[in-house]
């Protein structure tokens, strides 16, 4: 089995569920708060950890208690987080979330996750060769992750990014990468499957919700229903399934087995609260299989 490096940003969530979304000035009466370990990258490392991956993070956090709740929750699936580093005078990144009717609408203030270094990523690197995976996101500053792109395609890494949030700025680094997982609004604002292809990603798969997914290349592409699930809350769905499939390609299987691990993961996340602690286990996982 290949090792996993997740370079990306740690966050603590804050959620609550609303039965619809105010507006300015008004005050609603919300319910089910919690505090949850979030952030795409932590989200994707802890996927990777809990799915049955050999994951290692890298990113940064505060010195503070969220920080070191983040640390303790990424070990507890599994995760390595020698690469995760301690900053002191930011605190640990937060995202506030709200759900509604299932759908989540997040605000993030990034704080430590702005500190992640080229020196970081080059840390990590030494302990990876060619064939290993690399998985990213864009919570980060988008030059230091266009940096850790470029750095693990000339080591070897097979390189996948989940381009979430979408932004443009990292279109100069898309050669870098092997395999592509945006949903279909990121999709459009990176301009569609076709100006991708042109920068060199061999492979697109874009995430359609409850419709399933597609996967295409230069060659043609097909669209692969997921399982019907009663959804609850779709927060760090799109984030456990690029996990699965990370975890399967680690494994040797094929892209279209690995994402469909990947796609069946993500929907029985759905079926439960929160980002990291919706994630299910390999055991959890059998039922729907």
């Amino acid at each position: 089995m290949k090792k996993i490096l997740i370079v990306g940003s740690l966050n603590t969530d804050l959620v609550i569920n609303a039965p619809y979304m105010p507006v300015g000035g008004e005050t609603l009466m919300g319910s089910d708060f919690m505090t949850n370990c979030g952030g795409k990258g932590a989200n994707q490392a802890f996927a990777c950890g809990r799915l049955g991956g050999d994951a290692y993070m890298c990113g940064c956090v505060g010195n503070d208690d969220f920080g070191s709740m983040q640390i303790a929750n990424l070990k507890s699936a599994g995760v390595n987080t020698d690469f995760i580093r301690k900053i002191d005078k930011t605190p640990t990144g937060v995202a506030v979330i709200v759900v509604t009717e299932g759908e989540n609408r997040i605000i993030i203030d990034s704080g430590a996750n702005g500190y992640l270094t080229k020196r970081d990523i080059d840390s990590a690197l030494e302990h990876f060769q060619a064939g290993d995976i690399y998985l990213t996101q864009l919570e980060n500053p988008i030059d230091i992750i266009g940096y850790g792109l470029k750095k693990a395609k000339e080591k070897g890494l097979f390189v996948v990014l989940n381009p979430a949030p979408a932004n443009r700025d990292i279109i100069k680094y898309l050669s870098y990468v092997d395999v592509i997982t945006p949903n279909e609004t990121e999709l459009e604002i990176l301009g569609g499957k076709a100006s991708l292809f042109s920068q060199g990603i061999s492979t697109v798969i874009t995430t359609l919700g409850g419709k399933g997914y597609e996967i295409a290349t230069k060659e043609g592409e097909k669209i692969y229903p997921c399982i019907d699930v009663k959804v609850v809350d779709t927060t760090a769905a799109g984030d456990t399934a690029s996990g699965g499939l990370c975890v399967g390609l680690s494994q040797g299987q094929t892209l279209e087995k690995a994402m469909a691990f990947g796609s069946l993961a993500a929907s029985v996340a759905c079926t439960s609260r929160g980002a990291q602690c919706s994630v299910p286990t390999l055991s959890q996982l059998e039922k729907y299989r």
